[in-house]
């Protein structure tokens, strides 16, 4: 049974596709439109969906979308109900569109699939799951357990902001939820709006700042932004907020509460900025720690798996995990918005048809989330050609050595490979490399690769076997979703710390063996790396290891600001011509910047929005 899931029209739309309850393939639109966090129906990524299954729509049973539009439009009609006369302009803006566009929903999903298979019997295999039960299905069957408690957390499904569902077999029932507007995804967004970045893609720069400042307006947003209970449980004071009824987040009252105005985009970022994301990030941690110690309170569940948008914060998820409530925890990759299509594919299988589920085993079922599209080597060089590339073609070992030379030499490394992930990270398939030895590396990745923000971290990529050697962590992280310490003997005895280092000045202090992926509080994500569920990956930390006794490699996403992470060959290489890598390793194809036709280097200066 071929079971399609689809999430669209609000941010990161995808699809993905199920056989038989396995997972056979998963992509995000923007992928292939290059428009970032694209939200229009994914006609692409369906595509390549099919194509990877070798079937056409015609051959799919179910087609499931991730969320209910009728009751996204109820709780929209009751907010503005609420809350008038105010936000009246924001309600004559929104409403038009959601009567033209999403409360006929289920007639603009049919004609946009009736592209695909114009007799398609839409009327017996459409269906539609809830949000959070998406988010849920998404954590807990794909996960390694045969029963826990699922969490989600993120800014707001139809109602439900926050909730809780227990899975047993091929069972999952929500059995509590917090309802909008109080929400956990929603504080974290306003205060990415209030420091200047952008709401639902920049909640991670405010993770990544946070560590720069002191968390001095902790107990401030605690006092007057938010009523948490020991539970976990949690009200927001609305006098603080818009996004109720306005097109911003934040409101004057919020503005005086803090005594300064939103940051411009490009404003500088200052002292206060940080000690403000500081605050945030540790507001939101403590909530997260009661929601999860009252969970295995009440549940006596001894496994929890993560999913929603908030479950994509690595650090809250590193401090749970520490906690020791739960004996195993497990996130999905694909935490936000595009995982919710898998997940209605898996409700729509295991709970609409009552499909059974594969008995877990000690790995997941997400095959390293490398769900997308795959180029053969043979592809790869004839793409190559046809756009002027001059490369050599290598056998994998002298591939793997000329790379790793590269790598040594402090370079910085396109690495194409295999099949494309599923989530926001790049974890070894579509990557950019570095030396996590050289100390100037994170500022050259930033500011001359991904021409971003100097103050944004990057994860190293260890083998499994290397773990605790390197890092305070002794559990997989395959996803890039935990963050821990370095280890103490890694770490410089003279760090240089002093009163005069505050800021982003400390990024100038040399903190560890591996420099390029330790962060100013000496911390690193992690992303653990095996031959299972990399191999090519896996030998090629193997090799570098070899050459340098360090079994690490700085890992970050094969794109530059703005831009999505790189899907097809010439994606690749525009982005390889268009910034500072000096060496691309595409499939079996190996190549050198000073060996390109200078005349192929473009820039993106003019055509990406920053993100």
């Amino acid at each position: 049974m071929h079971v399609l899931g689809i999430s669209a029209l609000y941010h990161d739309s995808a699809a993905a596709l199920i056989e038989d309850g396995r997972i056979v393939a998963a992509a995000q639109e923007e992928r292939f439109t290059r428009k970032k966090h694209d939200s229009d129906i994914p006609r692409h990524a369906i595509t390549a969906c099919l194509k990877i299954a070798g079937i056409t729509l015609n051959d799919v049973d179910l087609v499931a979308f991730y969320e209910k539009p009728f009751l996204k439009f109820e709780r929209l009609l009751e907010t503005y109900a609420a809350f008038a006369p105010r936000g009246f302009s924001s309600f004559r803006l929104a409403v038009p569109l959601w009567i033209r566009e999403k409360l006929f929903q289920k007639s603009f999903l049919i004609s946009e699939l009736k592209k695909f298979a114009p007799n398609f019997d839409w009327a017996e295999r459409l269906i539609f799951s809830e949000h959070h039960l998406s988010h849920a299905a998404s954590a807990f069957y794909p996960s390694p357990f045969e029963n826990a408690a699922i969490l989600t957390m993120d800014g707001v499904g139809e109602w439900a902001t926050t909730s809780l569902a227990m899975g047993q077999g091929k069972g999952l029932e929500i059995i509590k939820e917090i309802h909008f507007p109080h929400s956990i995804g929603l504080l974290y967004s306003a205060f990415t709006y209030y420091l200047g970045f952008k709401v639902n893609s920049g909640e991670y720069k405010v993770m990544g700042l946070a560590p720069f400042g002191k968390p001095l307006y902790r107990d401030v947003i605690l006092e007057r932004l938010i009523d948490v209970k020991d539970d976990g449980s949690f009200r927001l004071n609305q006098k603080y907020f818009n996004y109720c009824t306005g097109l911003t987040m934040t409101n004057r009252h919020f503005s005086n509460l803090f005594d300064d105005v939103p940051r411009k985009s490009e404003a500088p970022i200052t002292q206060f900025h940080m000690n403000i994301a500081a605050s945030i990030q540790a507001v939101v941690e403590e909530i997260v720690l009661r929601l999860t110690r009252s969970i295995q309170r009440e549940t006596g569940a001894t496994n929890l798996c993560l999913a929603g948008g908030v479950a994509l914060n690595c650090v809250a998820n590193g401090k749970v995990l520490r906690d020791g409530k739960f004996n195993h925890l497990w996130i999905q990759p694909a935490s936000g918005d595009a995982g919710g299509a898998l997940g209605a594919a898996l409700v729509a299988y295991h709970l609409y048809q009552s499909g059974e589920r594969e008995p877990p085993d000690a790995s997941d079922a997400m095959s390293g989330s490398f769900l997308g599209p795959h180029y053969s080597s043979a592809e790869i060089g004839d793409r190559l050609t046809a756009i002027g590339a001059n490369f050599q073609t290598l056998e994998l070992e002298k591939l793997l050595d000329q790379t790793t030379d590269a790598l040594a030499k402090n370079q910085a490394v396109g690495w194409f490979q295999d099949r494309m992930e599923f989530g926001p990270r790049a974890l070894g398939a579509r990557s950019i490399l570095g030396n996590p030895a050289d100390p100037h590396m994170q500022e050259t990745l930033n500011l001359k690769v991904k021409n971003r923000e100097s103050f944004r971290p990057f994860a190293p990529a260890v083998l499994r076997d290397e773990l605790t050697e390197w890092f305070d962590l002794n559990e997989d992280s395959p996803y890039m979703l935990l963050t821990c310490d370095v280890s103490n003997k890694h770490l410089k005895t003279d760090r240089g710390d002093s009163s005069e280092n505050t800021g982003l000045d400390r990024l100038q202090i040399q903190r560890s063996d591996v420099p390029a992926v330790t962060h100013v509080d000496n911390s690193a994500r992690i992303q653990t790396v095996t031959a299972e569920n990399n191999p090519r990956f896996y030998q090629l930390i193997e090799k570098f290891a070899e050459k340098t006794g360090i079994p690490i490699l700085v890992n970050t996403s094969f794109n530059v600001r703005g831009e999505p992470i790189v899907c097809t060959p010439e994606d690749a290489f525009r982005c390889f011509m268009a910034t500072e890598l000096d060496v691309l390793a595409i499939g079996n194809c190996f190549l050198k910047k000073k060996d390109q036709n200078p005349t192929l280097s473009i820039s993106y200066e003019d055509t990406l929005e920053a993100d």
